[in-house]
């Protein structure tokens, strides 16, 4: 072999080699537990967008939603509809009555209360309350709840674990999102409540308070115009995962399978499978070296 050669095949291996770790990352898988994953959410570092990331984590195979009130279970999605399900388990239900702080959302993060969420607020002082209000001059408080507040509130309180309780109906107030101010805040310690209890649909059950779909419906949007990203769409076609490089610009990137970090989609995937079938090659690690390798043999 020529020195020249030599050289011909020494800088661009090096130049392989570096920026190597920059093609291989880790999997991003298209689970989580029983739940698909897809896009704007991922399942580790680098995988979905880079908003979501810091809110929606799969650790252990389970789900969860992260503000600044907790850590909460994600039971279900709906990708079409873009509405995000989510369990409080320090939330009352039917079945279980308990005390709470609360819930909020993160005023800065790409989510917002869907309109079927309902929020019932149980135990709260008449006197102290701010949702609460002097009724005249006949020394009477009512509450500053939503039409629909009283036959919730009594459905709730005749629920066995609620009615144990011994709580007047009148110390119920129901609130929708809208009412909870640009903060998306319900601070029950503010609001002078022992607990709450959130439901987003009835389940066609309206009468019957055990069949209610207890839990917090949330949506979210891709972007400022809502427009499902062009390059995501395309990865997805080649059987990739839309993920982000790490990188300080934060660029986009499309997870394929065997761990190949590329720029735009997984379509090389058959052209490269038929260029080696008679080679030890698969993808991943090895085909970035057996790459390597063809180089040099080009040039022996």
């Amino acid at each position: 072999m020529k020195l020249n050669n030599l050289s011909i095949i020494v800088l661009p291996t090096i130049m392989i080699i570096t920026f190597l770790p920059s093609l291989i990352s880790q999997t991003c898988q298209k689970t989580c537990g029983n739940l698909p994953i897809k896009y704007p959410f991922g399942t580790g570092p680098g995988c979905g967008d880079q908003r979501f990331q810091p809110y929606v984590t799969c650790t252990d195979q389970r789900l969860t939603f992260s503000t600044h009130t907790g850590c909460y279970t994600i039971t279900s999605i709906d990708y079409n509809s873009q509405v995000m399900y989510i369990s409080d388990q320090t939330m009352s239900t039917c079945t279980c009555a308990q005390p709470s702080k609360g819930f909020g959302l993160d005023w800065d993060a790409p989510f917002s209360f869907h309109d079927d969420t309902i929020f019932a607020l149980l135990d709260c002082s008449t006197t102290s309350s701010p949702i609460y209000r002097s009724n005249g001059g006949n020394n009477s408080t009512f509450p500053m709840c939503d039409s629909q507040g009283g036959s919730i509130c009594s459905l709730l309180y005749s629920c066995d674990a609620v009615s144990r309780l011994s709580l007047p109906i009148s110390t119920c107030c129901v609130y929708t999102p809208v009412n909870l101010g640009p903060s998306f805040e319900m601070n029950l310690d503010k609001l002078k409540c022992t607990s709450y209890s959130a439901l987003y649909g009835y389940n066609g059950q309206e009468a019957n308070p055990e069949g209610w779909k207890y839990g917090i419906a949330i949506k979210y949007k891709f972007n400022f115009n809502n427009d499902y990203p062009a390059l995501c769409a395309s990865c997805e076609k080649s059987n990739g995962v839309c993920g982000f490089n790490n990188g300080p610009y934060k660029s986009f990137a499309c997870y394929c399978p065997g761990g190949l970090n590329r720029a735009t989609d997984c379509f090389y995937g058959q052209s490269w499978s038929y260029s080696s079938r008679f080679l030890p090659c698969k993808t991943g690690t090895m085909s970035i070296f057996c790459f390597i390798w063809f180089i040099i043999l080009a040039f022996m």
